[in-house]
């Protein structure tokens, strides 16, 4: 069985060998111009098409390919982004734990568009592709069968004309035979010689309706699949970017969405910081402003406003030096301390006259919501619509705030007490400072 199985394959070798060499042989022929070559014009155009399709096509995924390379970039990118974002993000900061769902809702995102993007088009485009290397064999090998088709016709019309020429030979026999052999062997000799040459043709003939019919088979079926799969790019192309600009834009609206959220928490943020950092200044700002004012019409020894929300006690006033004539005044009541002071007979105000009012205290009724009153010791000009102006002497009832938070430190809530005196209500108050106020 081996013996046998080495030969049919030396056999089948020195068969594709022959082949191969006579095809050699017939390809030199027709580009010397000494052999025709069988042409199909339609054909070579559907290979034409086929190749520049297959071009267009690994083009196409090649690019699918560094898209995809970009996208999967782009989403370790984002994500390093957010992950630094979420590092740096302090947990007592706005939105913290919104920043947190963002980063992972836009991981999920790029995750969830890169994923499609290769079932949607990537795949479908290897699918499309795979087709081409078959037929591109079976091109090559109808090349190749059209060459063996073109050689044993080639033989065959080689092999009719030898036929006739020896057909002219076997008319016209050799002297010498004719000398040579009886009269029946030239008969045998000449039948022999006409069996030989119909046996050549007739090999010629069969060899070459072999190679014509396995020529025409793959021919057909080639001249049916290209211009098929010519016309199926199109379906390839529109469904490849159908997907890709339906995956984007829903991939960009859906991102464009956490994006707006981040940007809005990042806004509110700021508002945060700077909110802080205004009551800082204002309070900053209107300390300085009373300072001013009391300093511009007290002197030097009038004390300063507080500022509004900033922690530490109030500014405490400076005592004021006494003057020359206080002086002088505190020695001559020294001198009569030790006289005898006569006793003086105040009168008292007639019943059905009504009291006068001024800015001094007062003994009328108080309302139960005032806590208690002071005395203003020196001018305060109101910086803000909710402060009182005051002048030295006044009386103000102290009221408590609606709301405790709302409270600044060295600040007081009241009322005039000339105002209620008048109008016997609370309406018209403010807030003032009250280092500026002594308690009564």
């Amino acid at each position: 069985m081996a013996e046998v199985g080495k030969g049919v394959n030396a056999g089948k070798l020195a068969s594709n060998v022959q082949k191969r060499i006579t095809r050699a042989q017939e390809k030199v022929m027709q580009k010397l111009g000494k052999a025709d070559e069988t042409k199909d014009t339609a054909f070579e155009e559907g290979v034409a098409n086929f190749n520049k399709q297959l071009a267009d096509g690994t083009k196409l995924q090649k690019d699918l390919k560094a898209y995809l390379v970009a996208v999967k970039t782009m989403h370790e990118s984002s994500k390093r982004l957010h992950d630094c974002l979420a590092e740096m993000y302090d947990p007592e900061w706005f939105g913290k734990e919104e920043v947190d769902s963002i980063a992972e809702d836009t991981d999920l995102l790029w995750q969830d568009f890169h994923q499609k993007l290769v079932d949607s088009t990537l795949i479908s485009m290897d699918t499309y592709l795979a087709q081409f290397p078959d037929i591109k064999a079976r091109i090559a090998k109808r090349d190749r069968k059209l060459v063996d088709f073109d050689s044993a016709r080639h033989h065959f019309a080689s092999i009719q004309k030898g036929k006739k020429k020896d057909e002219a030979k076997i008319a016209k026999p050799l002297t010498l035979v004719e000398k040579a052999a009886p009269g029946w062997a030239q008969g045998i000799i000449t039948a022999h010689q006409i069996a030989q040459t119909n046996l050549s043709r007739n090999q010629a003939e069969e060899e070459l309706g072999r190679a014509q019919k396995v020529f025409e088979e793959i021919n057909y079926e080639l001249q049916e699949e290209l211009p098929t799969l010519w016309d199926s790019r199109v379906g390839v192309y529109v469904n490849t970017f159908q997907n890709v600009s339906g995956l984007e834009e829903k991939f960009h609206r859906d991102m464009g969405k956490l994006n707006q959220n981040l940007s809005d928490i990042m806004t509110k943020l700021e508002e945060q910081r700077l909110a802080k950092k205004g009551v800082t200044t204002a309070s900053t700002v209107k300390s300085e402003e009373a300072a001013n004012h009391s300093l511009s019409e007290s002197g030097s020894d009038a004390p300063k406003s507080p500022q509004k929300s900033r922690e530490g006690p109030p500014v405490a006033r400076p005592p004021r030096p006494a003057s020359s004539q206080e002086v002088k005044q505190d020695n001559i009541i020294n001198l009569f301390e030790d006289a005898v002071v006569p006793d003086i007979n105040v009168s008292t105000q007639p019943e059905n006259e009504a009291p006068a009012v001024t800015n001094g205290s007062s003994d009328a009724e108080l309302p139960p919501s005032v806590l208690y009153k002071v005395k203003v010791m020196h001018d305060y000009g109101a910086t803000d619509s909710d402060e009182l102006d005051l002048k030295a002497g006044d009386i103000v009832l102290v009221l408590p705030f609606a709301n405790p938070d709302e409270q600044d430190e060295g600040w007081l809530m009241g009322v005039k007490e000339s105002y209620w005196i008048q109008n016997k209500n609370l309406l018209v108050k403010g807030v003032f400072p009250e280092n500026f106020t002594q308690k009564l």
